[in-house]
């Protein structure tokens, strides 16, 4: 008969060897099954929605929308590897083998890099078109998007493959016990992350949002004082307010949930406590949860997005012309 210490091993026959397997409170378990159940599948159809949408509607082929699908493919990958694996991580054992835990890291910070990447070119995509309108399309071309693109994910696995490059070539070295996979960045890379992932880009689009809220607010204050008659002063007033509304919220909701979303997560790596297993968890999947909130943020804002969700689910899009209808 199985004794209660061999029950507590991941690998009861590797005896000292075997890592003991995770003890979840009954709190924790229920969480843990609500994140599991309920925002990685919310992740994954959201993002899968943005997905279908762009890829299979020809008006929908524009450099912003391409942006858009680049930022949904890496989202995906976070709702549909990432977060799953974190969960069940602090559940159970790691019974897949070192390199299965290698490969699994590597497309977990792939993909946040990513989505990190994609966000800073559409703020990029955003400040040209406000703040350059009459450039925008000989400088924004489909064809040069594609390009940023394709460098934003080889530079992100580039990067992440620097930055793990020790834990991925050495397979096992950081693990204690069997049945943990765990990979750290040395200290250097532990600092250039925090640069390269957080501060820099946050800076960045701060910086970008900044200058297209500036130059929004000037415009709309321009179209306002060229209006005279008394009516049409108060039409242009509530126009002009409108549009000051509108850029503020956008730049409130683009900056702060990416600062709220990744901030917490980086502080606890800059502290002493990210040896608590559970703080650890949650932080990082605050962070994750900016995947579930990219597509409300950047499509549910677009009719266009709407419209093709309802073709989806009412299956118009089997249709063979369903290409080629009109969104926007």
């Amino acid at each position: 008969m199985e004794t209660h210490e061999e029950a507590e091993l991941c690998f009861p026959e590797l005896l000292n060897a075997s890592c003991l397997k995770p003890v979840v409170s009954q709190t924790d378990a229920v969480v843990y099954h609500i994140l599991l159940f309920t925002f990685s599948p919310l992740t994954v159809a959201l993002n899968l929605m943005v997905i279908i949408s762009v890829a299979h509607f020809r008006q929908l082929h524009t450099p912003t929308n391409l942006l858009l699908l680049s930022l949904a493919v890496s989202d995906l990958l976070v709702g549909l590897v990432l977060m799953p694996a974190e969960i069940l991580l602090n559940m159970t054992c790691w019974f897949l083998g070192d390199s299965m835990c290698s490969l699994y890291t590597f497309f977990a910070w792939w993909s946040v890099s990513a989505s990190v990447g994609d966000m800073v070119l559409i703020s990029v995509d955003r400040y040209v078109a406000i703040c350059d309108p009459l450039h925008y399309t000989n400088k924004v071309t489909v064809k040069r998007v594609k390009v940023c693109i394709c460098l934003c994910w080889f530079c992100s696995g580039c990067y992440c493959f620097g930055i793990l490059n020790d834990g991925l070539t050495h397979l096992g070295k950081y693990h204690i016990c069997q049945g943990e996979c765990v990979i750290f960045p040395n200290s250097v890379g532990s600092a250039v992350d925090i640069v390269a992932t957080f501060i820099l880009p946050i800076s960045a689009i701060i910086a970008l949002y900044m200058s297209v809220f500036v130059v929004a607010v000037s415009q709309a204050r321009a179209m306002r004082s060229h209006i005279t008659s008394i009516t049409a002063q108060r039409s242009g007033k509530a126009v002009a307010n409108k549009s000051e509304l509108k850029a503020a919220r956008s730049l409130g909701v683009l900056v702060i949930v990416f600062f709220l979303s990744f901030c917490p997560y980086y502080i606890l790596s800059l502290t002493d406590t990210s040896f608590i297993p559970s703080l650890y968890f949650y932080m990082a999947f605050v962070m994750y949860l900016n995947s579930c909130l990219n597509p409300l943020i950047y499509s549910l804002f677009y009719p266009w997005f709407r419209k093709a969700v309802r073709l989806i689910f009412t299956l118009q899009i089997l249709q063979s012309d369903s290409s080629d209808s009109i969104m926007v």
